[in-house]
């Protein structure tokens, strides 16, 4: 386990690459002990300090939920991040490119929250109970380690590789919805780029949705009325770069799309 100090250090380190778009090596190659705590430490120190600063909490994230994705970046098991306001994207705004490191966006099944959820023993029925509806959703996520050549670790304490999100208009009740058969397409630019299944989330999202629900309780936050959850993503990530306009359609829960510049 780090010290306070070294987790300070390190937080420092992933706070700047991201303010000057600077990207650093691997935490874990200077620090090869670094294990899952020490990175959900380091994670929350950024989190505390943008709370400082006026930032607000409306969600959360699982990362790296997918075999496609655990396969992609070379890891075994989901992670988690915290979604920001100051993160939230838009449909008619381009994201500006220049102010990312190495984007790309992710397709899922966002979850909104009516209740809070249980800490160490949500099961899947008080996510479903908990949920008021399903969202189309794209995230766009960004890595502030160089060429993404990150561990477990690594994408832990950066705030799971997480970097914006967006949600479609449409909002469809969990009864209204069979929420592990939602086909979903990925567009850019009118070519086809990615397609899933939101089963490919843990076999179903919402079992994503309990495990988070269990797991950050441990770190002494929980999911609450209000919250966006993005579960994890349907396909495999896909790189963004300028003049990209994305558009994922989703089966009976419509679509959303996300540009840049």
């Amino acid at each position: 386990m780090l010290s306070t100090q070294l987790r300070t250090e390190l937080a420092n380190q992933l706070d700047a690459a991201e303010r000057g778009r600077a990207p650093i090596g691997p935490l874990t190659a200077d620090h090869p002990d670094i294990d899952v705590v020490d990175a959900y430490e380091i994670q929350l120190i950024n989190i505390r300090r943008r709370l400082q600063d006026g930032a607000k909490v409306v969600g959360h994230k699982v990362g790296l939920s997918s075999l496609a994705m655990q396969q992609m970046m070379g890891v075994d098991e989901p992670d988690y991040g915290h979604l920001l306001a100051d993160m939230e994207v838009f449909e008619d705004q381009p994201v500006d490119t220049a102010r990312l490191c190495f984007p790309r966006v992710e397709v899922e099944v966002a979850f909104v929250l009516g209740a809070d959820l249980p800490g160490a023993g949500c099961t899947e029925q008080d996510v479903l109970d908990a949920t008021v509806a399903f969202a189309p959703s794209i995230e766009l996520i960004d890595s502030r380690i160089t060429d993404w050549k990150i561990t477990l670790p690594d994408t832990i304490a950066d705030n799971a590789s997480s970097a914006g999100f967006v949600l479609g208009k449409n909002r469809v009740r969990p009864e209204d919805i069979d929420i592990k058969s939602i086909d979903a397409v990925l567009t850019s630019n009118g070519e086809t780029k990615a397609e899933g299944r939101s089963d490919a989330v843990l076999g179903n999202p919402v079992t994503a949705v309990a495990w988070l629900a269990q797991k950050v309780e441990s770190f002494g936050v929980r999911l609450k009325a209000g919250d966006i959850v993005l579960p994890g993503s349907c396909t495999r990530a896909i790189d963004a770069h300028p003049g990209d306009h994305f558009r994922a359609e989703f089966s009976g829960l419509g679509s959303v799309s996300l540009q840049f510049k």
